[in-house]
């Protein structure tokens, strides 16, 4: 199954790459332009924190915000999809040959998700993007504090064993319509990364089993996505082959870091970045309401 995967990431990652480069050619874009040290330092960050669960479209759009970086603000989703699905692809190569997970686990929380977000596109634009932010936001930060307060001692029934590799039964069952909900949120803007972390957290698999999940979801979905936006020119070239590269810089060297923390400190990481989501969501939501007032 992983030597499947990994096939398949490649494949993907490496067509990607290559109507990208097609893509430059028409744009008269040179693949190192001037730009390109800034992406280099713009990747290796953001997809450094990527990796270790934070994700990357909110720091990425943070810091084309406060730069200005692109010139055209309607090439910010079609760039973000662009610049991160390389990386991402890394992240799960990464994560699916180095940490183990049983294959059924993770094929049908992978399809669950991938199938959530397609079916999403359709579901989630009927419904109030604000509001599911704001119940999400919420949502994260009681199951943070329910997850600080385990870790603390103060509570003994959540999270009771944290070292399976698998879920089986009711579990499995729970996980996948879990991941396929959070596919469809991915539609409202919500990251996947950090509900993922805590859903895996709570259904007792070592929290180290989240991150070749959540990122194997993500990779089959990015490359989809650019592929359509590459399509309708919604794409900025300045720099863009410098992210991808100091991404997968940024890949690597986060990887490492999680591989080496303890159960205990990647427990205490998922609360973290859980808070720093809801923030995140809280903040989106907030000035959505300023737009409509």
């Amino acid at each position: 199954m992983v030597t499947g995967i990994v096939l398949l990431l490649i494949i993907i990652s490496g067509g990607l790459l290559g109507r990208l480069l097609i893509g430059a050619r028409q744009h008269q874009v040179a693949i190192v332009d001037h730009s390109f040290g800034a992406g280099l330092g713009i990747g290796a960050l953001t997809d450094f924190l990527d990796t270790l669960g934070v994700g990357s479209f909110v720091t990425s759009t943070a810091i084309f915000q406060a730069s200005h970086y692109l010139k055209d603000e309607r090439q910010l989703p079609g760039t973000l999809n662009t610049m991160h699905a390389i990386p991402t692809a890394v992240e799960a190569l990464f994560f699916v040959t180095a940490v183990r997970v049983e294959a059924a686990t993770l094929i049908s929380l992978v399809l669950a998700a991938t199938l959530g977000a397609l079916v999403g596109s359709e579901v989630m634009t009927k419904l109030n993007q604000r509001r599911v932010q704001l119940i999400m936001a919420t949502a994260l930060v009681l199951t943070a504090l329910l997850m600080a307060a385990k870790l603390m001692g103060w509570i003994s029934l959540l999270g009771a064993s944290n070292q399976a590799t698998g879920l089986h039964g009711w579990t499995l069952v729970l996980g996948t319509v879990g991941n396929f909900i959070l596919g469809l949120l991915m539609a409202a803007g919500v990251g996947l990364y950090a509900p993922c972390m805590v859903m895996v957290y709570f259904l007792g698999l070592t929290p180290l089993a989240a991150f070749p999940i959540m990122m194997l979801s993500c990779a089959l979905l990015m490359p989809v996505s650019a592929f359509n936006f590459i399509r309708h020119d919604r794409v900025d070239y300045r720099g863009l082959f410098g992210i991808i590269l100091g991404g997968m810089v940024g890949v690597v060297l986060a990887a490492t870091v999680v591989k080496s923390l303890s159960l205990t400190a990647l427990s205490w990481l998922i609360v973290i970045v859980s808070l720093w989501t809801a923030g995140s969501l809280w903040r989106a939501a907030t000035r959505k309401k300023h737009q409509f007032d």
